[in-house]
Parts: C-alpha cells; sequence; structure tokens
C-alpha cells in the first residue's frame, strides 16, 4: 500500500517544530505547478499543494525516467513527487524535495488561461473558477476562511448564541424596497409571485429583524450569513449577494453597540494577523502597501466619537477653505458620502472614528428615537482607508413609538410580530451590522467586492 502524502502544511510545521526534515526516508507530495523551469540536466518545479500559501521547491535530473515528460509539464498540472528533503539554509527556502520520481495525475492544455505573468483582476474575473490558483486569490479566500472561523470564535467565546434567521421572507428589514421577489412556476411556465406562500416573499436583505427576537431570550445573539440587495449600483463596494454579520445585545445601548464595535474589528485585526501571516505580509507587499502599518494602527488607537452634527460642522468649514469633494453640497440631513466618511477619518481625527445620532429621516425605522426629536440612537463606524465599515443602532424598544413610525410608513402589516416583542417582555437593545466582504477588502487592502466573493453577483452579470 502507498505511503499516505504529506501536506506543504505539515512540512512547513514540522520544521518549524525544530525538526530535521532531512532525516526522512522519503515523503510524497502531491500538488499543482506554479513554475517548471529545466536546463536539460537539472529542473525546478514550484509546487502549491493548497495546504498553505508557500509552495515548495522540487528538484529533478535527467535521470528520472520519464524526464522528457517533467521537463515539458505546463503551469497548472496536478504531479504525484517522492522524494528527499534537503535543507537548504542559504537558500531563500529553509528546504527543497529532491526527486525520486514523479507522476503526472492531471495534464494541462496548452490554452490554459493562467500563466506566469501577473494577470489583470479584471481578467481573472472573467475566469472565476481558476483564479483561486493565483497568488492572490489563494492568500484572498484562505484569510476569507481564516476569519469567517475568527468571527464565530470571538462571539462563541463571548458567550453569544449563533442564530440562524431565514432567507425567505416576507419583509424588508431595512424599508428601501431593493429586494429580490421570489416566483414559481405554473404547469404552463407561468411565473406568479404570490401562489406558493400566500402572500409575496422575497430573499433577505438582513436578518436583524428575526435575531432581535433571540435576543429577548438569550440576551446575546448574533447571525452570520447571506443577504440580497436588488439594487443596481455598479461600484466597487456593491454587490447583490454578501454575508453580514449581525451581533444583537439586550440590556445594551447605544454606548455598549459602540463598544463591542470596538471589540470586534480589533479582534478581527488580530486574528487573520495571527493566523495568517504569509498571506498578510503578500498583501502588504504586493497588493496594498502600508496595510499592516494601517490595520496595527487601529489596533493601538481608540476609536473617536463624533456626533453627526459635528461632523457636518467639520465638513462645512473644510469647504469653506477650500477643500473639494466631489459631492459638495453639504447640509444637516444629507446622507454622507464615502469621500466625506474618509475625510473626517483620515484628515480630521486620523484615525478610527464612531459618527452617532444622525438623522431620523435617513436612518432606518426600528432605530430608537432621541429625545430631541431630530436624531435617532444611530452609528456609523468609519476606518481610515474605507470609510463606513461597520452599520448600528440602539433599537426603539417603546410600543408607541415605533408603531406610530411603522403606521407612518405602512408596514405595520406582516411585522405585528416584531412589535409584539416591544409589549411582551422587551427592553432595550442594540444591534450592528457588518459586511463580511467588506471587512474582508479592508483588512486585505482588495478594493473591489468583486474580488473578495469567490462567485461575486452583480447586477447585470450572473456567469457561474
Amino acid at each position: 500500500m502507498q505511503p499516505k502524502a504529506i501536506t506543504v502544511q505539515e512540512l512547513y510545521a514540522r520544521f518549524a517544530r525544530g525538526e530535521d526534515l532531512s532525516k526522512l526516508e522519503s515523503v510524497l507530495i502531491e500538488g499543482w505547478v506554479r513554475t517548471n523551469r529545466d536546463s536539460g540536466s537539472i529542473g525546478f518545479i514550484a509546487i502549491n499543494d493548497g495546504s498553505c500559501f508557500k509552495n515548495v521547491q522540487v528538484v529533478y535530473d535527467n535521470t528520472l525516467a520519464n524526464h522528457d515528460e517533467i521537463a515539458h509539464v505546463l503551469t497548472g498540472a496536478s504531479l504525484l513527487i517522492e522524494g528527499v528533503v534537503a535543507l537548504t539554509p542559504e537558500m531563500k527556502q529553509p528546504f527543497e524535495i529532491h526527486a525520486k520520481c514523479i507522476a503526472v495525475l492531471g495534464d494541462v492544455d496548452p490554452d490554459y488561461p493562467l500563466q506566469k505573468k501577473r494577470h489583470s483582476f479584471e481578467y481573472l474575473r472573467e475566469i472565476a473558477y481558476l483564479r483561486p490558483r493565483t497568488n492572490t486569490f489563494a492568500a484572498l479566500y484562505r484569510v476569507r476562511s481564516v476569519l469567517a472561523l475568527g468571527i464565530h470564535e470571538f462571539f462563541q467565546g463571548k458567550g453569544f448564541v449563533y442564530v440562524h434567521t431565514p432567507e425567505i421572507t416576507a419583509n424588508d428589514a431595512e424599508g428601501a424596497g431593493q429586494v429580490f421577489t421570489i416566483a414559481t412556476n405554473d404547469a404552463e411556465g407561468k411565473l406568479s409571485t404570490d401562489d406558493f406562500f400566500g402572500k409575496k416573499a422575497s430573499l433577505t436583505v438582513s436578518g436583524q429583524l428575526h435575531v432581535e427576537a433571540f435576543a429577548m431570550a438569550f440576551r446575546d445573539v448574533y447571525t452570520f450569513g447571506p443577504t440580497f440587495r436588488a439594487e443596481k449600483s455598479n461600484t466597487p463596494r456593491h454587490a447583490s449577494e454578501f454575508w453580514m454579520i449581525e451581533p444583537e445585545i439586550a440590556f445594551a445601548d447605544l454606548e455598549d453597540d459602540m463598544e463591542l464595535m470596538e471589540e470586534t474589528i480589533k479582534f478581527c485585526i488580530r486574528y487573520v494577523l495571527e493566523k495568517c501571516p504569509d498571506e498578510m505580509a503578500f498583501f502588504n507587499q504586493m497588493i496594498a502597501p502600508g496595510l499592516l502599518d494601517k490595520l496595527n494602527k487601529v489596533l493601538e488607537t481608540p476609536f473617536t466619537k463624533m456626533t453627526y452634527t459635528e461632523g457636518i460642522e467639520l465638513l462645512q468649514k473644510a469647504i469653506a477653505g477650500g477643500k473639494k469633494f466631489e459631492y459638495n453640497k453639504i447640509e444637516w440631513g444629507v446622507d454622507l458620502q464615502s469621500e466625506h466618511e474618509r475625510y473626517l477619518t483620515e484628515e480630521v481625527v486620523k484615525g478610527p472614528l464612531f459618527l452617532y445620532n444622525y438623522p431620523k429621516e435617513i436612518k432606518a425605522f426600528y432605530m430608537r428615537e432621541n429625545d430631541d426629536g431630530k436624531t435617532v440612537a444611530a452609528c456609523d463606524c468609519l476606518v481610515p482607508g474605507e470609510g463606513e465599515i461597520i452599520g448600528g443602532s440602539q433599537r426603539e424598544e417603546r410600543y408607541d413609538r415605533l408603531k406610530a413610525k411603522m403606521d407612518a410608513l405602512g408596514n405595520t402589516e406582516g411585522l405585528e410580530w416584531y412589535l409584539n416583542l416591544r409589549k411582551y417582555g422587551g427592553c432595550i437593545h442594540s444591534g450592528f451590522g457588518i459586511g463580511f466582504d467588506r471587512l474582508l477588502m479592508y483588512l486585505t487592502g482588495v478594493n473591489n467586492i468583486r474580488d473578495t466573493e469567490p462567485y461575486p453577483r452583480t447586477s447585470s452579470a450572473l456567469k457561474y
């Protein structure tokens, strides 16, 4: 029986533990060719097996029984390699494998779209099923996987209960109306939008309303799953399908909410820096120089708090002093653009910023109205290089206030259960939402959501 192959990750782990890999009698490696160069008498193959970001170098010579075949193996082919480990302390890599035999498990056609040269992100989006084989996307999707686990570790470690909220719903949580309506085909192939559930249904835009009910039983809860927006916005930050992290905390006001937001962001940064050092070093070197300094500064800096009103005044003062924005009409009541948010966080406070107490007209119906009658207890967390990264609020716990709002908007029907949470043992509670894909953009320096999502869904684009 053939011995089991060892992963490249395990080889590096053993080396890090101080094991002398050269004493291993023989090793088997399975992986894909990143590069192959042959001089006739000796050849070098960079192999990656997907177990870690690093490659391992395989050295072969013309004594191989199938030397001519291996010398012409192309990038992307899958190989089985048996050999011995040789330590190379004088080289860039700490060790390499000297091949005794190499078998081609899966050959590659000459029209393979990925070559040794660097490809643009735009080109790679057209072959999304192959881009995980490139350095950038191998690093990106490993960080995505690690960060997803980190989110669960963070909230589970604080005693939060994980709730699976429905993807099919009868209400639009945000009240914006940008939903994907679900339709079925009848026997004649005609579409119907209300025959299956007896009412119109859509894909969820947020799990918040449903998870609030669980906060009234478990105190601290969170949901983490896909959400959908039928918004035709062709920007690097918008997608039609994306993942949301949505915690909800009972007996907590906006101050408690902001404290948890800061703790969450800092945990996520520390987690990926600790768990993905090679990938993060790659992003810092190849994608976003200065990324590590930016993230470490956030870790070291307390988050500043500023009211929306103060933010508007500072922006107006900047414009009066000659500052030019693409959107230069700043007055109380407008929804700030990303350029305004970035100015406040990057040039005014020079660090992370909570902007809070927004005008009630530009925020969602469920946010708690402040005593001034003009604003709601809502906040956005802004960070340098990105602008808004989290949005949250204290929820309206007063039945009469919330009902009056919902009646005025006309969305009470179907949400009576949500109102009843205020009658049946309700309490003050707060929560926030983090776009997981945008968070990944921030942590890696990748500047388009079409790249942080493995198979992006955007308007006018559904290739896979």
